[in-house]
């Protein structure tokens, strides 16, 4: 049966039958930010040929996608955040389409709805591109502003893996590479440039234009073209729900002090060099600048562990005969190799001169034009609305005002173990507080506390919460698992911290009722700490070919995400839960009969091998298909349904089971 539209009531997702729907599934794919077949970061590369790479077979060649499709649907999930880059549509050049590509990418989001999954499209971005550390937006972006990216390491303005691992080295941890290091690059100069000119060139460099046009709108118009280009392509599709506005932004150095290092109030997201305004556009001058260094982030508040003269070798990023747009616009001189400041408050004002609101001045008017844009082929879109990730810790909220029928779509992870790639449930630490956490419920505790935090963002435009990215490193403990399962091991043991770490954030995301898609699945990763997900040593992935053995199907820890859950309730979910130790789940629906079509409750393989056994109200009516029960009320009020293993399933594990 093809899917429905979505539609938003309150902090809901409804479908056309009425039926509160709670979504549940994975990002597609982590290894999307790099081309296709050999783009990897595990790669050495100069980016040369950044404008004739391809991104088709990404996420997977189409020849792939029934495979990988119904091995999604088989674990009980019912959407996709698809994941595409504006690199991957015009990277060779301004208005230049790969049109391949967008007809592979629309061919791969057609598809998805053939195995009942919901999409919305995620445009994604890291640290603004591969060239400057991360993924997103194409290599000429840099050339049009008169930057040279070929520059950037050299001159310390951006930390990029293809350039500072030596790939000779056998050993895949690397100081030149520290681990999980990328996100350095928000702070580092290539990005404070980048992201202050496409959220604020408008009044920060009034006279800078490109090929007449102001740089913001020059930059913010280019990405939206892309937008545009895809949604014209989906809009036909039912099943794909809308789209998100781009992920996880930054705001570059808009906010800050033009001498502000940002040391007596650090970011709990911030690591590494703490660089200033000023300094960032000294370095980009060419000119030396030592700086303090944040460290500490996964024992709680950041804090400053060291100093660092950054650039020593006097490396200038411009290009022969471009000037620095921020001089010409009075922010700052330089003379003599110095940067001296003009104008200190130039980064924390606003548009009409007066204090700078972030959300009211940067983000408000940006998800005003991607609705606009995307709701120009479909006006029932929804829009999945990102702020920066640091806008929470610091008092920077979304907009007052948000577009009709917004979903608020952070980001969640527990950031001990993805900066750490370490999980023990019994000496574990919350990171953003540095509170020491000990036993199952303690760090259960701190997951609901966290995840709450991020729902209650909604509160103020009164929309349904999805969490967009939450994952668990897979190479914990320098990849004692990999070498468990090359030794041989296939035992649940061999995955058995991920599986807990999995089972603590699914039962979060239970008690407070949300939507979450999981960091990720990606069709080449590999159990090789240099590979992981292809990109930046990251290694999330809920699927690998090296877990593949014939008797098992790729995926890892499974049983942690692969678990019971109402995709669709005939009425409001009020409550659901899951036990994993017995394999007992319960739900409480305010049940609804005038809403003709039933509840659906996932049930996968992974956590009912032997078949399910369904407990519902006097007088309901269910029914069992593979990997779904389906209810129907009897009649309006709380309607209580329990799922567990059968009988015959349950003795047997009984039996199993040492005493």
């Amino acid at each position: 049966m093809p899917l429905s539209p979505l539609r938003v009531l309150g902090d809901r997702f409804i479908d056309a039958e009425g039926r509160d729907v709670l979504l549940r599934g994975v990002n597609l794919g982590g290894d999307s930010k790099t081309p296709w077949p050999d783009g990897g970061t595990h790669r050495p590369s100069d980016f040369s040929d950044h404008r004739a790479v391809s991104f088709v077979g990404r996420p997977f060649p189409l020849a792939e996608a029934q495979e990988h499709f119904s091995r999604l649907r088989a674990w009980g999930f019912n959407c996709v955040r698809l994941l595409t880059t504006w690199e991957a549509i015009e990277h060779a050049g301004p208005g230049v389409y790969d049109e391949a590509y967008l007809d592979y990418f629309a061919e791969i989001a057609r598809l998805a709805g053939d195995y009942g999954l919901y999409v919305f499209v995620d445009f994604h971005q890291d640290a603004w591109s591969r060239m400057s550390g991360g993924s997103g937006a194409p290599g000429w972006t840099f050339e049009a502003v008169g930057l040279d990216f070929t520059r950037f390491h050299a001159a310390n303005a951006a930390l990029v893996m293809q350039r500072a691992f030596d790939y000779a080295d056998p050993n895949p941890h690397q100081a030149g590479y520290p681990r999980m290091s990328w996100s350095s690059n928000y702070r580092l100069p290539a990005n404070g440039l980048m992201w202050s000119l496409f959220f604020g060139g408008r009044w920060l460099t009034p006279q800078f234009e490109i090929d007449g046009r102001n740089v913001q709108d020059f930059l913010q118009g280019r990405y939206l073209a892309c937008l545009d280009q895809v949604a014209q392509r989906l809009a036909g599709l039912a099943h794909v729900v809308g789209f998100e506005s781009l992920n996880e932004p930054s705001i570059g150095w808009l906010g800050q002090g033009l001498s502000d290092r940002g040391v007596d109030n650090p970011s709990p997201l911030a690591i590494g060099p703490a660089i200033s305004p000023l300094d960032g556009l000294a370095l980009a001058r060419g000119a030396a600048t030592t700086v303090p260094v944040f460290g500490g982030r996964e024992e709680g508040a950041p804090r400053v562990v060291a100093e660092r003269t950054l650039n020593p070798a006097g490396v200038a990023i411009w290009r022969d005969g471009a000037g620095c747009p921020f001089e010409a616009a009075g922010i700052y001189a330089f003379k003599d190799g110095q940067a001296s400041p003009l104008d200190e408050e130039a980064f924390r004002r606003g548009p009409g001169g007066g204090g700078l609101d972030v959300p009211r001045d940067v983000f408000a008017p940006f998800f005003e034009a991607v609705a606009r844009t995307m709701r120009a082929h479909r006006p029932d879109w929804l829009l999945f609305a990102e702020i920066e990730v640091a806008g929470p810790f610091v008092g920077r909220p979304y907009p007052r005002t948000m577009p009709p029928a917004s979903v608020n779509a952070p980001h969640w992870y527990d950031l001990a173990n993805l900066a750490t790639k370490r999980f023990d449930v019994e000496d574990h630490v919350d990171a953003l507080t540095g509170r020491p956490l000990r036993g199952e419920a303690e760090v259960r505790l701190s997951y609901v506390k966290s995840l709450g935090a991020r729902k209650a963002l909604a509160e103020p435009f009164g929309g349904p919460t999805l969490i967009g990215e939450i994952g668990i490193q897979f190479d914990l403990d320098d990849g004692a698992s990999y070498d468990a399962w090359a030794a041989g091991a296939r035992d649940p043991e061999v995955f058995g911290k991920q599986t807990l770490a999995l089972h603590l954030m699914s039962d979060a995301l239970d008690e407070l009722g949300l939507s979450a898609t999981w960091w990720n699945y990606s069709a080449s990763n590999r159990n090789d700490p240099r590979v992981g997900d292809g990109w930046n040593q990251e290694d999330l992935s809920i699927f690998s070919r090296d877990q593949q053995d014939g008797a098992h199907d790729g995926g890892r820890a499974a049983e942690g995400f692969a678990r019971p859950y109402v995709r669709a309730a005939q009425g409001r979910l009020v409550r659901q839960g899951f036990d994993r130790a017995t394999r007992a789940f319960e739900a409480v629906i305010e049940a609804d009969p005038r809403i003709a079509a039933p509840s659906e409750i996932a049930a996968p393989a992974a956590a009912y091998p032997g078949g399910v056994e369904v407990t519902a109200p006097a007088g309901c009516r269910w029914e069992t298909a593979p990997g779904v029960v389906r209810v129907f009320a009897a009649q309006a009020g709380p309607m209580t349904l329990r799922l567990a293993p059968r009988a015959a399933e349950a003795a047997a594990t009984a039996r199993s089971t040492p005493g």
